[in-house]
Formats: C-alpha cells, structure tokens, sequence
C-alpha cells in the first residue's frame, strides 16, 4: 500500500507528458487568412508545421480547381508559388499537413486585382483661349472595374468625378474613361489638370477597404493665335542699288509665333525668302523692289504683314584700295584694286602719273579690275591711276605706292666673351633696309636705354642698305640673366602713322674669370716618408672653373695629374716632394695656385770615408769625412770613441782632418746622422803605426806626401761641399756637435 501514491503520480505524469506531446502539432499559412495580388505580379504562400520531423504536405483550392502554381517542399516548410497571378489564381487555397496519423489543415483567401498603369489624359486639341476643349481621363487593364472611382481637377477645382459600379457578368480587365469638355483663359497657363483613379479593394489584413490610387498631371499650356503682327524698315523703304536694308517682323501669341518672309511675285504666288524674324539685303538691285509679306503662324493660326520697298538706281562712281597711299615690302606682292558702282559693265585701264611702265599684271572682271605687282621692286614705286568708263561717263582714281625693305629682326652680335669687368663691343645690325634714312635703332639692357641711333642721312640713290648701331659696355656679373633689346623702328611716312617695328633679344651670360683659388693641405705640406696627404682646391668664377692639379719639373713644365679638386698621394716617397700647382680654369681665364710638398726621410746611406786609409803611419795627414744624402737638413756628429769618454770633433762639413797623426790617434771613430725624423750611426777603426828610429822624420818621401795631401784635403772638401748643395741638402751644427761629450 505505501507504493500505490508513487504510482499513481508516474502514471499521471505520463498521461500529461502524451497529451502536451499530441497538442505540439500544428501549422501556420503565411500570409494569414488572405491575401491581396496584383494580375502579372507574383505571390507566394507558404504553410510550416511544428511540433513535426517529416511532415507530408498538399495543396487544394477549396473546390478543387487547378493549383495554377508550383508546389516546393523543404523539411517543415511547403511554398506555393503563382507566377505571374492570372484570373485562375482568385480562389481559396487549403494547406493539408499530415504526422503520422495526425492531419492538420489551414486555408487563405487570394484575391487578385488589375491596375497596372497611371491614368491618361487626352485632349480633343490644342487649347486656345476661349475656345471649348474637350479632355478625356483614360484608365486601361482595370479590374475590378466596378470599383473604379475617376476624379478630374483643374488646379483646385473639380471637373468631374465618377464611380463604375455596373457588375461584370466575367472577369475581364476593362478600359474606363471619364471625359468633360471647358473653356481655357489665359489664367489656365501652367495650372495642373491631374485625372485621378482610385480602385477600392479590400485590405489583405482585415476587412476595411483602402483604395488603391494612381494620378497623371499635365500642366496646361494655353495658345493664343497671332495678333498685332508688325514689320520695322531700316533705313527706309526707298533705297538706292547697292544699299544694305533690314527688315524686322513681329508678332504676339502663345507660344510665340514662328516668323517667316516671303515675297509677293507679278504673278501673285508668294516665294519663301527666309524663316528668320529678320530679313537683311546686303547689296539691293533693281530688281529686288516689290512687296515683302511676313507671315506669323503657331499651332492655333497665322496672321500676315505686307511691305513695299522701292530700290533707285545708284549713282556712278570709282574707289581704289587699299586706298591713296600703300606701303608695300621689296620683294613682296601688292594687289591694287579698281571698282565702280553705279554701272553693270564698266571699261578700265591704268597707267602711271608719269606714263613710265606699269611693271604690273592687269585683270578686269565684272566691276572690278586689280593689279597686281608681283615682285615689287624700286621701279614700282610710283603713283597709279585707274580709269572707268561707263558709257560716256569717265572717272579717275589714283594711288601712290611707296617702297620699303625690313625684312629680318636685327642681329645682335659681340666682339667677344662676355667677361667681369671687361669692355666689349656690342653691335646692333639691321640688315636690307629701305628707306634707310628713316630708320631709328634703340639698345636697351632691360629697361635702360644704352644707346640710340637715328640715320637722317639722305642716299643719293635707292639701294638696300646694312644698318648697324655700335656701342661699348663694361659687363658686371650683375648683368646675368638680364635681355639685351635691340629695337629697330622704320618710319614710312604718311603712309602708316605707326612705325614698323623688330626686335631682337639676348639673355646676357656675364663669366668670371676664375679668381681666389686656394689650397688646402692635410694633414701638412711637410710630413714624413710613407705617410698620406690630402690636397684639396677650390676656385670661384662663373661658369664654375674646372681645376687640374699638375706637378712642376726641374724644367719648369708642368705634368698633368688630375682634373679632380682633391688630389691624394698615398704612402709618400722622397721623390714626391716637390712644387704642385693647382689651376682653375674657364672660358674667361685661368688662376693659379702653388703648394710646396716636402717629403721627410730619416737619415739613411752614411758614408764615413777616411783618406788615405784607415792604416796609417805616425806624422800621415789624415782626413775622417761623413756625408748624408737626406731631407731635411741632418746634423752631422763625429766622434772619437774611449773608454773614458767619447770625445766630440769638430768638423768643417762633415770632415775632420789630423795633421801630423800620433799613435794616440789611433782608435775608433763614429759618425751619427740625425734629423727630426730619426737618426743612424757610422763607424770604422783607424790604425797608426810608429815610424823606424833610423830613418830621419823629414824624409823626402814624407815631404812629398804632405805636400799631396795639401792639395787633396782641400779638393776634396770641394767636391764634398758641391756635391751636397747639388743633390744632398745636409746640414751640420757645431753647436749641437760641441754639446755632445760622451
């Protein structure tokens, strides 16, 4: 018994579990109830099922006619598509979903309509003020056509309203109209006529009826025939031939009349002359007297104006151009033209006032006649008369023809480069001028005026002539990028009241000849053997000078070494030591600069001699002597070693002589070579040996040999002292000398 509660509560819950279970299965059509489609448009309805895995669906219409869609089936979810909606499609439609052994079912309303397009509107005609029009509203593929309302507006106010109420026996999209007839004013002119159509279908979501609306609007343009057309003559309409006149035509209406002009002819027909307002004759004949309609016209009608012009016949007479004087290039062509008015077919010649030759080509055509010189040359340059005959009438133009030659710009041309500081010749030249006693020349340096030059000088005879203005100036670098103008002006006289003018222009460019060249050495200009040096140089002129380093010979001539501004010597030797030159150098000179390189060598090559030998005998003359080819200077040290002490010599460039040798002489001698650079030592032993007891010390033979040695002891310090100054350039320092005693 204690069980029989849980039981019963398991059961129950079971119970409500299946329950709840059963009710979860259900379906929803979208849209819900009913649905509102336009004919031609496309609608889809879609039904889905919960509570469901794998339901199986179908469509029907209510009284099992054609679905006239496609069916799609996806999981829970079943779409029918219309496409396009058609009159078949007006039906309701039931959704059947089945689980299992459950089976669900839910239907929709489609309902279709037709108003596809916006209204027309038609008139019976143009509208013309105060005159009835009849206008028509137009709507076409309507249905229902018996809920079609049709309103009608001018502006604000109402012309017509209409509803169609009449049931249809099928169904069938209609065309309605509503049509009204009124009277336009002026006041209509850009009022709105609208048509509006209202189809009243009921709303898919509920049962209320919302119209559909579709309006046109056509603003109205009113006409107006035209009226109060006039004609305007200028000048008159009494015209000689050959005058110019005008004549303008206007009209009023709406919209604005089109203008045309037409002649009336002798046999009473009209001939189209223009469709422009204006009407111009440039050039009247005789026989363009008549009568001249202009005609107004636009869509509601025409309206016409009439007027007479009357030409004259023109008075004879005769003009010559270019006109009573012409200025004409040598070389050149000149037309001169004769024409006559006032007669059809007149006769000419031409001659010259002085009945010299004409030189020129004559043609006469119509009422013109020219002639042409062609080249024209000094023997053209005369008066000219044309003559017309016209019947028994003569008349007699003239014209003078005056000559000149300017053919080119001037030419400007220096004497030389354009140097700082430097005069130079500056000509202005004209080349093949005539009349040249008119010419007038002007130089300018920008806008300063250097020089002018009138040729007021008359020729005693006609000739082409070479014109040239010459003056001097002293260029300054400031010049630079400044125009030389050279300015030519010819007078011609009466004939023109301007000058012919040339001209020709030069950009000044003003060198510098190099200047202020200098050298930079680094580290120095003296430095030691195997060391490197740095020259750098620099030049100022304008264009900026070139620099080339050269090295000067024992000769004096100059060996090129590079066209760089720095020049290296790596791990220097003696032999570079010497006088180098730096030279810049452009178009307008050249600078030059020298540096002195010395080259530092620590002693080296001692040579410590000893004459005659370093084996001598008591009472010998004997000359110890140490050289040292070197630079710098070397200081020059000789020695005799001891035990008890070195004793310093004094020598007389590097020789140290000892007369009358003693044994105590004998020993070792040293030399020492010094400089800032280093030093190096030499050394050899002198032996002197006793001479015999019997043998009486000035013997004959000794006698002999100090005598030789007087004499060699001073060549020698001769050709020692020479051959230092030539190739050596040692020095010796007593003092330094005496300052040493070991």
């Amino acid at each position: 018994m204690p069980d029989k509660p849980v039981v019963e509560c398991v059961f129950f819950s079971l119970s409500l579990f299946f329950a709840f279970a059963a009710q979860a299965f259900e379906i929803e059509i979208s849209p819900e109830f009913r649905t509102l489609a336009q004919i031609g448009d496309s609608v889809s309805l879609t039904c889905s099922s919960t509570g469901c895995e794998s339901p199986s669906f179908s469509w029907r219409t209510q009284i099992d006619s054609p679905l006239n869609g496609k069916v799609r089936n996806e999981a829970t979810t079943s779409t029918l598509t219309m496409d396009p909606v058609s009159f078949g499609n007006e039906h309701s439609y039931l959704c059947t979903a089945i689980c299992g052994a459950r089976k669900m079912e839910k239907g929709i309303q489609v309902d279709i309509y037709s108003f596809p397009k916006d209204p027309e509107i038609h008139f019976s005609g143009p509208l013309e003020v105060g005159k009835p029009i009849s206008v028509k509203c137009v709507v076409s593929d309507v249905y229902p056509s018996e809920r079609l309302e049709i309103v009608l507006l001018k502006g604000d106010s109402l012309l017509k309203n209409q509803d169609f109420l009449e049931d249809m026996d099928h169904k069938s999209v209609e065309t309605r109209s509503v049509e009204v007839t009124f009277t336009p004013t002026i006041e209509d002119t850009g009022r709105a006529l609208v048509c509006r159509a209202q189809l009243h279908v009921d709303n898919a979501d509920s049962e209320e009826t919302i119209p559909k609306e579709r309006k046109t609007t056509k603003e109205l343009e009113v006409y107006i025939s035209p009226k109060n057309t006039a004609i305007s003559v200028h000048p008159s309409t009494r015209l000689q031939e050959g005058d110019s006149v005008t004549m303008t035509c206007s009209s009023e209406g709406l919209p604005a009349p089109e203008i045309s002009w037409r002649k009336k002819l002798d046999n009473g027909t009209l001939q189209l002359l223009s469709e422009d307002a204006t009407l111009a004759f440039i050039t009247m004949r005789l026989e363009d007297s008549g009568t001249y309609v202009c005609e107004a016209a636009n869509q509601i009608g025409e309206s016409r104006e009439e007027v007479e012009l009357i030409v004259q016949e023109k008075p004879f007479t005769v003009n010559i151009s270019p006109g009573p004087h012409v200025a004409v290039q040598i070389g050149e062509s000149a037309v001169l033209t004769c024409s006559a008015t006032g007669c059809e077919s007149p006769s000419f010649s031409w001659r010259t006032q002085i009945d010299s030759p004409l030189r020129g080509k004559v043609r006469s055509e119509g009422t013109e006649s020219t002639l042409t010189l062609s080249p024209v040359t000094f023997e053209n340059e005369h008066s000219y008369l044309c003559t017309a005959m016209c019947g028994q009438r003569k008349l007699e133009k003239g014209t003078h023809v005056e000559l000149y030659s300017f053919p080119g710009d001037p030419e400007i041309e220096m004497s030389g480069l354009l140097v700082h500081g430097q005069p130079v010749i500056v000509t202005c030249r004209v080349p093949l001028v005539y009349p040249s006693d008119h010419l007038e020349i002007e130089l300018l340096k920008g806008e300063t005026l250097i020089k002018s030059e009138h040729f007021l000088e008359e020729m005693d005879r006609k000739s082409l002539e070479n014109k040239s203005l010459v003056t001097t100036f002293t260029p300054t670098s400031e010049d630079t990028g400044k125009v030389l103008v050279c300015h030519a002006k010819l007078h011609i006289g009466e004939v023109e009241s301007e000058p012919k003018q040339r001209q020709s222009t030069q950009t000044l460019y003003v060198n510098v000849a190099p200047k202020d060249t200098t050298i930079l050495v680094n580290p120095s200009s003296v430095l030691e053997e195997g060391s490197s040096v740095t020259m750098e140089c620099s030049s100022y002129g304008i264009p900026a000078p070139k620099i080339l380093w050269s090295r000067q010979l024992p000769n004096g001539d100059l060996q090129p070494l590079s066209e760089n501004s720095t020049l290296t010597l790596n791990s220097t030797k003696s032999e570079d030591s010497g006088i180098y030159v730096c030279e810049g150098i452009n178009q307008a000179g050249v600078s030059r600069k020298e540096v002195e390189l010395v080259i530092q060598v620590a002693p080296k090559d001692i040579q410590l001699m000893v004459f005659p030998s370093e084996n001598v005998k008591e009472g010998d003359t004997v000359i110890i002597s140490c050289t040292c080819r070197n630079v710098p200077a070397t200081w020059i040290i000789l020695k005799k070693k001891a035990e008890t002490g070195d004793t310093v010599l004094k020598s007389i460039d590097g020789a140290y002589t000892i007369r009358k040798a003693q044994l105590e002489d004998a020993g070792v001698y040293e030399c020492e070579s010094k400089n800032e650079v280093g030093s190096q030592l030499r050394s050899l032993t002198l032996d002197v040996k006793g001479r015999e007891n019997n043998k009486d010390y000035f013997s004959p033979e000794l006698l002999v040999l100090y005598c030789v040695s007087s004499l060699i002891i001073p060549a020698i310090g001769l050709i020692i002292y020479f051959a230092r100054k030539a190739n050596m350039r040692g020095s010796y320092s007593l003092v330094e000398a005496q300052k040493s005693k070991v």
